[in-house]
């Protein structure tokens, strides 16, 4: 069962049910051991009966009929006697059978309580080394150098990693990626020598400096602009949310029932949520919007690339300290956020299928874009932490241009699941490609390791044209900025250890592309939330009935009634059952009346084939917008 409730939960009633069958089951068969003696016994009793009867002097023709009487109660003797026989041999399996199933049934139970036992105190023994190993002389140094660039609640949560990173399947994904170094050009030695560089980037490597409008721009004004927008808003929005309340509750009493399952078919009260629902947090990914708006202005498609390669990576930047679950979107729930008039774009998101999860996004920009995407959610439990792998494919393109890029999502990873602060982690591979100008940028998500000496959270890449050749290194780290900086020469270094041989770039000073927002005053007790996400469940009128807003078991959260949220959550989940059950009980007349059965059609969102990915993914249709300004919601479900 998860949020949107599709499986019947699991509980104590569940084992008190199979002990009342196995109960019930002993005391029929004891019944029919009772009724097998007494069919017996009375039948010896009749057959006596008849054949006393039969001796008696009596006329002849009533001798006749006590003659036939006593041959049937024969037959029915020897029928008897075959039942008496079958059911014995019935009773007689039964209880053998019954034994060892009893047994069977101890000895999975004894089999999971010790696999239980084993797992707890691998992660109290694990716990203890990742302290004893911090505590360790010859690491110390390491272990500061890694953490005294980061702040505050940062740095503790890195404290808490531990060497499962190492794991090979954070790596598996990477190690293709190609290896390079970037060494800083002296802008003045190149101004002198320009004309004989090996022609990397495009135009004189001055231009870096005098020319690059957008690129000059994008330094200080993508936050400076973004923060006066926030000063003078077109609308006033609301700037904090109540206080999360400090209840306690055993993750591991929870979770230890659950290795190898799906996330989204674990039961979870609301106290492990954030009151949002996943398809606000996919809304989220437009935090950094104004990236976009400076791609559009860009002129050559290569820098393009790097504002949207910048945006990619920004949308990771909220999950630093967020380590609480989403709500999931019930089947047919919606999300709007209209900012047309303050930042000039309109979102739509719809929960288009439950199982597998998925929901489809469209973002719409009056300055010159468009996003769409469909993403699914697969997760696994792993014990230690929980892997979060989205599926599916991310569209934005420019409208002016027409260059179209498509890119995806990396591994999300929950670690400490168990004992110890819980973190979250960024690993994997991103290559963004525009599909027109067939221009390309790998982005490689660094894994966090404890023994490595590389800036926590780092991301690297290089963005390279159709050719092959490479026009600007990106780098920095997803929780905090993105740099671009352009190439001016490269050449091929040395090979490393694994046989690779590396690419020497020899670049212009980095400009700053991106820079996360701080959070607000207090974010720590309102869920780590930044100014966009404490918007996001703000109440708005004219929305859809089906909108997150109006979710009750999120709002009951929000305000921090987190029993009552519980109560609604488990009304609202049997509540999606019971429309799971009678979809199911539609597909199976139509099947056995030899119909189709259609299923879930999405309300605002259709499926269609994509041209340039070849999936079938949830496009807009149209429509949603234009219901809102005539307030007619008369094709909404019901399921709130």
């Amino acid at each position: 069962a998860d949020d949107s409730g599709d499986e019947e939960p699991a509980s104590q009633s569940d084992k008190s049910e199979l002990h009342g069958t196995l109960k019930t089951l002993s005391s029929k068969l004891e019944d029919l051991s009772t009724c097998n003696d007494l069919i017996a016994k009375h039948g010896a009793a009749l057959q006596r009966s008849l054949s006393e009867l039969e001796n008696l002097k009596l006329p002849a023709e009533s001798g006749e009929k006590i003659k036939a009487v006593n041959e049937r109660a024969t037959l029915f003797r020897i029928t008897s006697n075959a039942m008496i026989n079958a059911c014995r041999d019935f009773l007689d399996l039964a209880e053998t059978h019954s034994r060892k199933w009893q047994r069977a049934l101890q000895y999975e139970r004894e089999q999971r309580i010790r696999l239980e036992e084993t797992i707890e105190q691998l992660a109290k023994q694990h716990n203890s080394l990742e302290r004893a190993c911090r505590g360790a002389p010859g690491l110390s140094s390491s272990s500061t150098g890694i953490t005294s660039t980061t702040k505050g609640g940062v740095q503790s949560a890195k404290g808490e990693a531990s060497d499962e990173d190492e794991e090979t399947e954070y790596f598996d994904a990477m190690e293709d990626a190609p290896a390079f170094i970037t060494v800083t050009a002296d802008p003045k030695h190149h101004r002198r020598s320009g004309s004989n560089l090996s022609g990397a980037s495009e135009g004189h490597p001055e231009d870096w400096n005098l020319e690059d409008s957008v690129f000059e721009s994008s330094n200080q004004s993508s936050y400076n602009e973004s923060t006066c927008k926030d000063l003078v808003p077109k609308k006033r929005r609301r700037t904090r949310i109540p206080d999360k309340p400090n209840y306690s509750l055993n993750l591991w009493s929870i979770m230890k029932n659950c290795i190898g399952k799906e996330l989204s078919k674990i039961p979870m009260p609301v106290n492990f949520n954030e009151p949002l629902s996943m398809l606000q947090r996919l809304t989220e990914d437009l935090e950094y919007h104004e990236l976009l708006d400076k791609a559009v202005k860009c002129e050559s498609s290569t820098e393009q690339m790097c504002f949207v390669a910048a945006f990619s990576v920004s949308s990771y930047s909220t999950t630093v300290h967020r380590t609480a679950k989403p709500f999931n979107p019930l089947l047919g729930e919606t999300y709007e956020l209209d900012r047309l008039e303050e930042f000039g774009f309109r979102s739509l998101c719809e929960q288009v299928s439950h199982h597998p999860p998925a929901a489809a996004h469209h973002v719409y920009s009056k300055r010159g874009w468009t996003l769409w995407q469909e993403i699914t959610i697969a997760s696994k439990f792993r014990g230690k932490y929980l892997s979060i792998m989205p599926l599916g494919a991310i569209h934005l393109e420019f409208h002016s241009s027409g260059n179209h890029y498509v890119w995806r999502k990396v591994t999300s990873t929950v670690h400490n699941i168990i004992v110890g602060k819980l973190w979250i982690d960024q690993s994997g591979e991103i290559e963004i490609v525009n599909h027109k100008s067939k221009d390309k940028c790998q982005l490689k998500f660094t894994p966090y390791s404890y023994f490595s000496r590389d800036v926590p959270r780092k991301v690297t890449g290089v963005v390279s044209d159709a050719d092959g050749k490479a026009h600007y290194v990106m780098s920095g780290t997803w929780d905090e900025k993105m740099e671009c900086s352009k190439i001016v020469q490269s050449s091929h270094g040395s090979t490393s250890m694994e046989g690779k041989q590396k690419t020497v770039y020899q670049t212009l000073s980095p400009k700053v592309l991106w820079k996360k927002y701080p959070l607000p005053e207090n974010a720590e007790n309102m869920y780590f939330f930044s100014d966009l996400a404490l918007t996001l469940n703000e109440p708005e009128e004219r929305v859809a009935p089906t909108d997150s807003r109006l979710r009750p078991d999120q709002r009951l959260m929000e305000s921090g009634r987190w029993d009552e949220a519980n109560v609604e959550k488990q009304r609202l989940e049997e509540k999606q059952r019971a429309v799971r059950r009678r979809r199911e009980a539609e597909a199976v007349e139509a099947l056995e009346g030899g119909k189709d059965y259609e299923g879930y059609i999405p309300l605002w969102f259709e499926r269609k084939m994509d041209a340039v990915t070849g999936e079938l993914i949830c496009v807009y249709k149209g429509g949603y917008w234009e219901a809102k300004d005539k307030q007619d919601w008369s094709t909404c479900p019901d399921i709130f």
